[in-house]
């Protein structure tokens, strides 16, 4: 999946900007009808991995997109919410995976992560780019997945998510990972991602059990044995963050219920909008041609002379001419309308988060912000409770990689 294919001009210009910034090499696709790759047979429990989906980056948002797609942060921060959780639940459906999770942050608390960013969204189009990898510092893919769409797929009875092949060929594409893997790979990753995470709660009382290469990759060093305590209480810890983790992804099916409708309602009113505009500016543009057309003919037919039936045509085509431009000029003035109305779409599209009570070790305690600061203070006191039991020092849950153990 490293091979570069050019598909339209969109893909030239996605291996180009590559090319420039000596990236990985990154797969585009305009994607079509595509159906999920559902699980055929129960998969045993050591070769299920648990996927986390790191919240989509909004991504940059032009000029254009802000002042004639009406376009904005605030849109783009609800949309890659929206695009996290809509992922999840499709990866979840086809059954290949353990627990499919939308993370507010980074965490090793997970098997494989999915990253994302939004690089177009407007109703029309959506352009996603998703980077996949395991525990084990292994990259899947780098892909961008590309749709378009007209305004009558927002016509359909059924009222089905009109980008959902998209997100049918990220979780095609990451079921090809992974059954391209063995057995033993599989269980490796699940070991590295517990040895990574425990690395990184306690690195003195875990140091040494894993190595990185210099590509990157994790390499397991040796073992805890069977029934280690520090390792048990380690896992304890991560069972409390998986647990955490849930706590924020209800957070997030009550902000996806309460989503889906208006959002499906302001892309479907963009999307009319915009074609409005389109069709007014065709007829527009037409009626400037014709207009200068006759106007041109007139001026022909004048050049060449002739007879008072030819002054005749020529005073109806310049009126003609002078109409048509007119007209021409009147639908011009329509096209703010249908851009006011774009933009005020876009303005009106909003959604609001509230605080979580949630239950921590018998404690009631109130998080408040936005989900990420939320599961940030959540990560806080797990560190809190972890250094309690075991005496060892605190660390920061934002404390650099870098000035931590492998």
């Amino acid at each position: 999946m490293t091979a570069v294919r050019a598909i339209g001009s969109r893909a030239a210009f996605w291996c180009a900007a590559l090319l420039i910034m000596g990236c990985q090499t990154m797969t585009v696709q305009q994607v079509g009808d595509t159906p999920v790759i559902n699980a055929q047979a129960e998969i045993p429990e050591e070769q299920l991995l648990d996927v986390g989906i790191h919240v989509f980056d909004g991504g940059e948002i032009s000029d254009e997109g802000r002042v004639k797609k009406g376009l904005s942060e605030e849109i783009r921060a609800t949309e890659s919410r929206y695009a996290s959780i809509r992922l999840r639940e499709t990866v979840q459906r086809s059954g290949h995976w353990g627990a499919v999770r939308v993370l507010p942050t980074d965490t090793h608390a997970v098997d494989v992560l999915v990253k994302g960013t939004i690089r177009e969204s407007d109703g029309e189009s959506l352009a996603l780019e998703v980077r996949a990898a395991d525990a084990s510092g292994r990259q899947w893919f780098t892909a961008v997945y590309e749709k378009a769409v007209s305004v009558d797929a927002y016509r359909d009875p059924d009222r089905q998510e009109v980008f959902q092949d998209i997100y049918n060929r990220i979780a095609n594409d990451l079921y090809q990972e992974k059954n391209a893997l063995s057995p033993e790979q599989l269980r490796e990753i699940r070991r590295i991602a517990r040895l990574r995470f425990a690395n990184t709660l306690a690195p003195q009382a875990f140091d040494g059990y894993l190595a990185v290469t210099e590509d990157g990759q994790y390499r397991i060093q040796r073992l805890p044995a069977e029934g280690e305590p520090m390792m048990e209480r380690v896992m304890k810890i991560r069972e409390r963050e998986h647990l955490l983790i849930d706590v924020v992804n209800g957070y997030y099916d009550n902000l996806y219920a309460d989503l889906e409708e208006p959002y499906f309602g302001w892309r479907k009113a963009r999307s009319e909008e915009a074609e409005a505009l389109r069709e007014i500016k065709q007829k527009a543009t037409n009626r400037y041609l014709l207009g200068a057309a006759l106007i041109v003919g007139a001026i022909a037919v004048e050049a060449l002379g002739g007879s008072s039936n030819t002054d005749s045509l020529r005073d109806a085509m310049v009126l003609g001419g002078a109409y048509s431009v007119k007209r021409g000029a009147d639908l011009s003035s329509q096209q703010e309308i249908h851009k006011d109305a774009i933009r005020e779409l876009g303005e009106s599209f909003a959604a609001e988060t509230a605080p979580l009570v949630v239950n921590v070790e018998g404690q009631t305690v109130e998080l408040t912000g936005s989900a990420e600061q939320q599961f940030q203070q959540w990560r806080d006191l797990l560190g809190e409770i972890y250094a309690t039991e075991t005496g060892a020092p605190l660390i920061p849950s934002d404390t650099p990689a870098a000035l931590r153990a492998p």
